[in-house]
């Protein structure tokens, strides 16, 4: 049964409290950067998609999808992309809409539920007819796209789709929102606020009228801003019918390819329900790894230029080929 019983991740010393684990990746660690070649796609409602690529001739690429208000320039994002090019696959990493330097066209972007993109990039490269397999890495909301796909493809899931690995996954949408919005998190929640509020006066600017931002500043949590601006503008009535509809907990049964979920049972985003072990236990594909430290898309270490879930997802993806 696919519950990994004791994940071998040991945390630094010095950073085995849940926030400085989070924080560190960011401050601190040193990625080289990726010789990218993007390439833009266009989207069946007239958006684009921009996907940053790393070729090595390989027959096999990893399809990376980054978290909320990331891009495929984050550190995390470049330490999976070099891992897989160093051994040998294709990488593309995929930016959300208006993640990736440019507002997209549409007056939508993205968000936690957005799969209908992601099957855009996957169609993209399964007709290029240079791949024999797809491998899905996704991280944080993108773990959380990354999960619901391939739970609602089911068995309708594009035949060169192998694997999955998702990487510190709010897959309860609705109790990780509560979890985020308690005083201790208030660092990333503050943070993620304010790069939305950015995203979206840019979106004003392209559809005046469309977007009220008065009082924005009053603003202090996911129940507010979705409620506010991600429910209506990607067609959900509020923000908890956004959360339920798009929780890819509800969605893991029917996932029918390998796939590995790591995440830390420290993370600092995570509610208990993000932890499906009874799921897990029973279930003939999905992997579940809950290391005791790590804390959100953390999982540093100081030994080796890349990181714990970089090796770990290319060993789990290897594995499924």
């Amino acid at each position: 049964m696919p519950l990994v019983k004791k994940s071998d991740y040991e945390a630094p010393v010095l950073l085995r409290n849940r926030h400085l684990m989070t924080i560190y990746p960011t401050l601190f660690r040193r990625v080289k950067p990726a010789a990218y070649e993007r390439k833009r796609i266009t989207t069946e409602d007239g958006d684009f998609l921009d996907l940053d690529c790393c070729s090595r001739g390989s027959n096999r690429v990893v399809l990376i999808l980054h978290g909320l208000e990331g891009d495929a320039g984050r550190k995390y994002v470049l330490g999976m992309v070099q891992i897989f090019n160093a051994a040998g696959f294709d990488t593309v990493s995929m930016n959300f809409r208006g993640c990736s330097g440019e507002p997209n066209k549409q007056l939508r972007f993205y968000h936690s539920g957005e799969t209908g993109d992601l099957d855009t990039v996957v169609h993209h490269l399964a007709a290029l007819e240079k791949y024999s397999s797809i491998h899905l890495v996704g991280f944080s909301l993108g773990g959380n796209v990354t999960l619901k796909y391939l739970g609602e493809k089911g068995e309708q899931l594009h035949p060169m789709v192998k694997s999955g690995v998702a990487v510190s996954v709010p897959c309860d949408l609705v109790t990780s929102s509560t979890e985020l919005a308690k005083p201790h998190n208030s660092i990333y929640m503050n943070r993620f606020i304010r790069s939305l509020g950015r995203k979206l006066a840019l979106k004003q600017q392209q559809y005046p009228g469309a977007i009220d931002l008065s009082g924005y500043e009053l603003i202090r949590n996911f129940r507010q801003f979705d409620d506010r601006y991600t429910a209506p503008l990607h067609g959900f009535p509020n923000a908890l019918e956004y959360w339920t509809r798009c929780s890819s907990l509800g969605f893991l049964h029917r996932i029918n390819v390998p796939t590995l979920l790591i995440n830390a049972k420290d993370d600092p985003f995570l509610s208990k329900e993000c932890y499906p072990y009874e799921i897990a236990d029973k279930h003939p594909y999905l992997y579940l790894e809950t290391p005791e430290k790590g804390g959100h898309v953390g999982f540093v270490g100081f030994r080796d230029y890349y990181y714990w879930t970089e090796k770990r997802a290319l060993e789990f993806t290897q594995s499924c080929l």
